[in-house]
């Protein structure tokens, strides 16, 4: 569901309220539909299911209350968002207890409905993302599934991770930042391929000493070291006909380049304190979160062993360089901890998606599940996450620098309005380096919208 797709069902006895805030919602790209009663409205419903419902309180006939619960027993899934001019905080609460989701005072300004509107739709996609992944969960069907966001930058990792699946003997590289999703990425890889059915093995490279860590990929034979009282098979014997990950490649120390690069080369190796090759069938992928190449020129690495590393190259973006996906990675997050902790978490509130998505996660993607896990931990009778339930380091962000706005002069002659949108988001989105969710936040509305004027103006 997305703006220009989502259908809203504007439901009011007065027909000014019902043309101005359907002509609102039309100039954003909504699917609008009007009806004057809570009977026509609930025909509406039936027939033409929409995604989210603007209900008035007082209306004729049967009253707001009554057409909310009657909604929701024809179609769970509509979104109500309950308006009216005599609001208390009984009926507010009455309203939100059956099921509504918002509540807004007429009269209200168009930024508020925008706001509303917004926040409505997207606590109704990450429900609906919840109940898909919760399903996807109990199927098993969660490899490539693993892989969670919209954004370009994951669409393109899931492609890559795609093409990798039909070539099972390519070494990866995959490069990112700490908790940004390597080891997922390495595992959807493996899972994918033709492998799946053999072993996936990993090992931290910075996490054992040399010694041991050779011990650990390659093997020992009997008497090779102090301690080494029978022979061991290693990682890459163990993991025959599978995959090895090698976290934090960066950190391997040089006789472990050496040997490690024999592999690549070879495919043999020896055992540590052995004499004979032993042939190794399975798939490296490595991964670091430094920089290789700068490792290389200072000798902490081997040149040969990076370019024979650097057969394909993965990079995970860090969560705050793809922000729009934080909506349905909280999903998935809130989907495996319902089913792991048996809860029934609706999803997140829209001011605490609010705190979520300014906030700057160091930890990224690990820090995000980290801190869903906490309040899933901390608030066990909570039906939704809230600011409240969330750390609060998140909750104090550091002020937000005043954006440049794109004012456009009026020339003596005139101007023509669409000219001058299409001219203000060409602007904003060369100003975003492409990003459409910070072209977005330039220009002042919702990522969805810009995509709706986007396509209008055949810049998609």
């Amino acid at each position: 569901m997305t703006t220009s797709t989502a259908r809203i069902l504007v439901v009011d006895d007065e027909k000014l309220i019902r043309w101005s805030v359907g002509e609102r919602l039309q100039r954003d790209g909504y699917e609008v539909l009007a009806a004057e009663s809570g009977e026509q409205a609930l025909d509406l419903v039936a027939a033409n299911a929409p995604d989210l419902m603007l209900l008035d309180v007082r209306l004729p006939g049967i009253d707001g209350l009554t057409t909310l619960q009657r909604a929701l027993s024809i179609n769970p899934e509509v979104t109500v968002l309950m308006m009216s001019a005599h609001s208390t905080v009984d009926i507010a609460v009455e309203a939100m207890k059956h099921g509504a989701i918002d509540f807004l005072v007429k009269p209200f300004p168009f930024q508020s409905l925008d706001a509303a509107v917004q926040r409505a739709l997207q606590t109704a996609r990450t429900r609906r993302q919840i109940a898909a992944l919760t399903s996807e969960r109990k199927s098993g069907n969660a490899v490539l599934g693993a892989l969670v966001g919209r954004s370009g930058a994951m669409e393109s990792i899931r492609s890559m991770v795609s093409r990798l699946a039909a070539s099972d003997a390519t070494t990866v590289l995959i490069e990112g930042e700490s908790g940004a999703g390597k080891e997922v990425v390495a595992r959807a890889v493996h899972f994918e391929s033709a492998r799946a059915e053999k072993p996936f093995m990993q090992v931290n490279c910075a996490a054992l000493p040399e010694h041991l860590l050779e011990s650990e990929l390659f093997g020992h034979e009997r008497g090779a070291f102090t301690d080494a009282h029978t022979q061991k098979r290693g990682l890459f014997e163990s993991a025959e006909g599978g995959s090895v990950m090698l976290d934090e490649i960066g950190d391997l120390p040089p006789g472990g380049q050496a040997k490690l690069l024999r592999l690549l080369e070879n495919k043999t190796f020896r055992r540590v304190g052995g004499v004979h090759e032993l042939r190794a069938d399975v798939r490296v992928l490595a991964a670091t979160n430094v920089n290789l190449e700068e490792r290389v020129a200072e000798g902490r690495f081997r040149a040969d062993l990076f370019f024979r590393l650097n057969v394909v190259r993965i990079l995970m973006p860090s969560l705050r360089e793809h922000v729009e996906d934080i909506s349905i990675l909280a999903a998935h997050f809130i989907a495996k901890f319902n089913q792991e902790m048996k809860r029934d978490v609706k999803g997140v509130s829209p001011a605490a998606l609010d705190v979520l998505t300014g906030y700057h996660w160091p930890g990224n993607v690990r820090e995000l599940r980290n801190v869903i896990e906490r309040a899933f931990i901390l608030h066990a009778s909570a039906d939704e996450i809230r600011p409240e339930h969330l750390p609060p380091e998140l909750r104090k962000l550091p002020p937000q620098k005043k954006q440049e706005k794109l004012v456009p002069q009026v020339a003596e002659q005139g101007i023509v309005l669409e000219d001058v949108e299409k001219k203000l988001i060409t602007e904003a989105m060369e100003r975003a380096n492409g990003n459409q969710s910070k072209a977005a936040r330039l220009l002042g509305i919702s990522r969805d919208t810009l995509r709706y004027r986007l396509k209008k103006h055949g810049m998609a």
